[in-house]
C-alpha cells in the first residue's frame, strides 16, 4: 500500500488533435493550419491583421518580461475574436467584455477556440418571481 503512494503522479500529456504541445509550438503556420477546423483555417488564409498581430507580439513582449516560473503581466485587449494559438499559452489576457475586462490564462485546452469564449458578455438571466406589469394580478403585488 506504502508503495502505491510513494510512486509519483504521472499526468496526461496534453494533445491537440493526436500533436503534442511541443510538437505544436515547433510547427510552421502552415503545419498548424491543417490542424484546425475549416472557419479558423479561413480566417488564417485571408491573412492576420495589424491588430491581431499586435496582440501577438505584445503577449511576446509580457512573457519575456517575467520574471522566470511567474506569471506574465495581464495585456488588455478588445479583440475577442482572435483565435488561440499554441505560441499564447501561458499568457494572461484581459478580454473586454463590454463593460470590465475578464482576466483569462491561456491554458493548451484553449487551442483554436476564440478569446470571447472565456469572457462572457451578458448576465445570465435568473429566472424568479415575475415582475411589475408582467401579468394582470401584478398590480396587486405590493411594492416592497
Amino acid at each position: 500500500m506504502a508503495d502505491s503512494q510513494a510512486k509519483a503522479r504521472t499526468f496526461r500529456k496534453f494533445q491537440f488533435r493526436g500533436v503534442d504541445l511541443d510538437q505544436l509550438l515547433d510547427m510552421t503556420s502552415d503545419q498548424l493550419m491543417d490542424l484546425f477546423h475549416a472557419r479558423v483555417r479561413r480566417r488564417f488564409q485571408r491573412g492576420l491583421k495589424r491588430k491581431p498581430l499586435a496582440l501577438v507580439k505584445r503577449l511576446r513582449k509580457a512573457k519575456k518580461a517575467a520574471p522566470d516560473g511567474e506569471k506574465p503581466a495581464m495585456v488588455r485587449t478588445h479583440l475577442r475574436n482572435m483565435i488561440i494559438v499554441p505560441e499564447m499559452i501561458g499568457s494572461v489576457i484581459g478580454v473586454y467584455n463590454g463593460k470590465t475586462f475578464t482576466q483569462v490564462e491561456i491554458k493548451p485546452e484553449m487551442i483554436g477556440h476564440y478569446l470571447a469564449e472565456f469572457s462572457i458578455s451578458y448576465k445570465p438571466v435568473k429566472h424568479g418571481r415575475s415582475g411589475l406589469g408582467s401579468t394582470k394580478s401584478s398590480r396587486f403585488i405590493p411594492l416592497k
